[in-house]
């Protein structure tokens, strides 16, 4: 079994390097497919409804892998590759401000825009009121991460990382942005 995890592992690493963006993605889309999943059995759903695990892992693979690669990118550009402590704390400081807002409210309204198919009014009304609690609990939870992220990952690994404890801050995402019994 753990040649076979290896064997596995070499060859993610290989495509991280020869294909970063579309590893990446695929990493993301994957992650987001596993956090629907375990969201949809915590909500008590009996059978997994396929369409919104295929709509989630597209939102993944084509928004949250992508997003990251470039902001990581982008971050490494403005501050020069640094991970010194002040550096850090202004990358983090950076990406709380600016993507961490844009993110959170753009998956509210995409999940109940696509993912439960709410009409316009229902969804902006839910926005109102649950994003500024959302973005709240963000704070709290995702500049530990990236302060992590920037001072102990390698660039190529940025993404990863944050795919995988997006993972579970999804499953949050999830049971919260979820309408309760509002009629369609």
């Amino acid at each position: 079994m753990g040649a076979v995890v290896k064997k596995g592992w070499e060859r993610y690493m290989l495509q991280l390097q020869l294909h970063p963006l579309r590893t990446k993605a695929i990493t993301a889309g994957v992650l987001a497919g596993i956090s629907d999943s375990v969201a949809q059995k915590l909500s008590g759903i009996p059978r997994l409804q396929l369409r919104r695990l295929l709509v989630k892992v597209l939102f993944g693979f084509a928004y949250g892998g992508p997003f990251g690669h470039f902001l990581h990118k982008l971050l490494e550009i403005i501050f020069k590759g640094k991970k010194d402590s002040k550096t850090v704390a202004k990358k983090v400081l950076l990406e709380q401000m600016t993507s961490s807002p844009w993110n959170n409210f753009l998956f509210l309204i995409f999940y109940g825009l696509i993912v439960e198919r709410r009409p316009w009014p229902q969804v902006k009304d839910k926005v109102k009121k649950d994003y500024p609690s959302v973005q709240l609990t963000s704070w709290m939870f995702w500049p530990a991460v990236g302060w992590v992220n920037h001072r102990y990952m390698p660039l190529q690994f940025r993404v990863i990382f944050h795919s995988f404890v997006a993972c579970c801050w999804g499953i949050f995402l999830n049971l919260r942005a979820r309408t309760k019994a509002l009629p369609k």
